[in-house]
């Protein structure tokens, strides 16, 4: 059985973002029912109910952890669930909830090579001592046992796979893309009990042939729901760069989400790391009505699957 909690449904910034006025953050912070708020993306998930893996480490993980009980503290002064942490990428909003993390707590921290090497780069991380919080470099393409601080196994197995991305904002020369992203900065993970299995992919800037195979089948699915349309930020006035620029396909269109899915007979399909300009977001949106149309459904905090 694999348990999955939702702590974050949101894009960088969250929904509502702190200096939006934009109507839709307007509505949800007016408490209206069709607009919920959502934390920035991460997921957590458990084979027994007790141990637990987050999925990349929000900037509001201290919040996160907060509201979900699966998560509080059970015994002795000082404990947690949390067995470890996953990251599929190194920006901001993936990597800098992980000082949230820094009070002398054992637990496992796994990323890519290319990933870890970032966060050796900047030293504030070394505020998780890693005496106590050992750095684990995950494979591309092979399964590995998701295991405690001690070493202990959790139950659950996991698989990074490089997708279509780029290098994370803080690390782009001058504002321009890097001339080639490392295969390993943007990666998606499936998770596995043995017997069930899903995949996680926050960011993805397109749907490649390898890709579609892999995803083809799956019992479920998190995927890049950034975006509606791939213009959306610069039709918004909201800058100037398109969604494939930032490492993040579109939900619509001809090369969009919808379309890339259809066909691979992925039994549950959700939308998760969605932007505040998203109108996914908003419960009574023709686009919300479009996605679900299409089989979809949008992540929203707290959110609660089981696959037995």
């Amino acid at each position: 059985m694999i348990r999955v909690v939702v702590l974050g449904a949101a894009a960088g910034g969250g929904f509502p973002q702190w200096n939006s006025n934009a109507e839709a953050c307007r509505r949800a912070r007016a408490g209206d029912p069709a607009a919920l708020p959502r934390h920035q993306a991460s997921v957590a998930v458990s084979a027994d109910g007790q141990q637990w893996y987050i999925l990349n480490a929000a900037p509001d993980l201290r919040q996160q952890i907060a509201e979900n009980p699966c998560l509080h503290p059970r015994e002795g002064l000082r404990s947690t669930p949390i067995a470890g942490v996953l990251l599929t990428g190194g920006e901001v909003d993936t990597v800098a909830g992980l000082l949230t993390l820094r009070e002398r707590q054992p637990l496992r921290l796994v990323a890519t090579a290319e990933v870890q090497a970032l966060l050796a780069a900047n030293p504030i991380f070394e505020a998780l001592n890693r005496e106590i919080v050992p750095r684990e470099t995950a494979p591309l393409k092979s399964w590995f046992s998701l295991r405690r601080a001690d070493g202990a196994g959790t139950g659950l197995s996991a698989m990074l796979f490089p997708v279509p991305g780029k290098v994370p904002l803080y690390m782009e020369p001058g504002g321009h893309p890097a001339p080639e992203e490392p295969e390993g900065m943007t990666v998606g993970a499936a998770i596995s009990d043995g017997r069930s299995r899903l995949f996680y992919i926050p960011a993805c800037a397109a749907m490649t042939p390898e890709l579609a195979e892999l995803l083809r089948g799956a019992e479920l699915v998190f995927f890049d729901g950034t975006l509606w349309r791939d213009d959306e930020m610069i039709r918004a006035g909201l800058g100037p760069k398109t969604g494939r620029r930032m490492g993040h396909i579109s939900v619509d269109g001809p090369g969009g989400t919808i379309a890339a899915f259809a066909g691979l007979d992925v039994r549950r399909k959700i939308l998760i790391h969605m932007n505040n300009s998203n109108p996914v977001l908003l419960a009574d949106s023709p686009e919300r009505a479009a996605v679900e149309a299409a089989g979809w459904q949008v992540a929203q905090d707290g959110m609660e699957i089981t696959l037995a």
